[in-house]
């Protein structure tokens, strides 16, 4: 059932743009300047053949791999320093602070200043994006750790290293996932719109590129694209996720067991505890009464 739902709530919504669109409805909402799916489709379809298409696909995918990429190992690394270490947190915790709330594609200047090309910066600035996220994402989930196991290890005799990749980094796991799927997300939305300021290819680029030529059904084709890569590149992460963390217990889900799914089994009774004979003390005997 959830699955028609899914299923159903997007073409709902494709139907109801292809009926505003087609009948040229203007009530406050302009949708006769809108394009029609039909005319988005068959733009798709055009768009797909061509060469250029899968050119600036690859573009956009490179720059979010490396810059995202950059993100994760750099956002652990400095997130887990701020939370582990005093120092760290006294050098580094007032410069995240700072420049954390700075939108990244405010540092389009600072990329075209400081990087020699256009491209570096682009990855720059979607590296940016997906730092934050992660930093801050991963120095709560650190933090948050029970001390009781960290010293469990350091009881057993186990090193400094052994507690950070034993215990700190696997117990951190699902807040760092946490971040990485909305870094992931929010490196999409930079990189499209460092493409549209300072690109050369990419799909953000060719998506500015037709609206400047007024070619509105090939800007709905970039933003489907855009939305697809995105749901996409989402959806990875989080399957990377929930199989890394695959030892951790899952929540039970409502609505009880369902087909395929053996229902829990109440737990077993505790056995009573064994009575112990006792013993028949006599009582004494009634004296008759007189």
């Amino acid at each position: 059932m959830r699955r028609l739902v899914r299923i159903a709530s997007p073409l709902a919504a494709l139907g109801l743009w292809q009926l505003l669109t087609s009948l040229d409805v203007n009530l406050w909402l302009r949708f006769e300047q809108f394009p029609t799916v039909v005319e988005v489709a068959s733009a798709f379809a055009d768009r797909v053949g061509t060469e250029a298409y899968w050119q600036d696909l690859g573009h956009s995918l490179r720059r979010i791999a490396v810059g995202f990429l950059l993100a994760a190992v750099l956002g652990v690394a400095a997130g887990t320093a701020v939370a582990r270490s005093r120092w760290a947190a006294d050098v580094l915790g007032p410069l995240v602070e700072v420049v954390r709330p700075v939108p990244a594609i405010a540092l389009v200047p600072v990329a075209i200043l400081l990087l020699p090309t256009n491209e570096q910066g682009i990855v720059f600035i979607t590296c940016a994006a997906a730092l934050f996220p992660v930093l801050v994402s991963t120095r709560h989930a650190v933090r948050a750790l029970s001390p009781v196991w960290e010293e469990a290890v350091l009881t057993m005799g186990g090193s400094r290293a052994r507690v950070l990749f034993s215990v700190v980094l696997p117990g951190a796991l699902p807040g760092i996932f946490g971040g990485l799927s909305v870094g992931i997300g929010v490196s999409w939305i930079c990189v499209i719109s460092a493409e549209m300021i300072s690109g050369e290819y990419g799909v953000g680029y060719r998506t500015w590129q037709d609206y400047t030529v007024v070619d509105y059904p090939g800007v709905f084709v970039g933003m489907a694209t855009i939305g697809a890569l995105g749901w996409l590149t989402s959806t990875a992460v989080e399957a990377l996720g929930r199989r890394v963390t695959s030892w951790l217990p899952r929540p039970a889900e409502r609505g009880g067991a369902g087909p395929g799914r053996a229902a829990a089994s109440p737990a077993p009774a505790a056995p009573a505890p064994a009575r112990t004979p006792s013993r028949s003390v006599p009582l004494p005997e009634k004296e008759p009464v007189p």
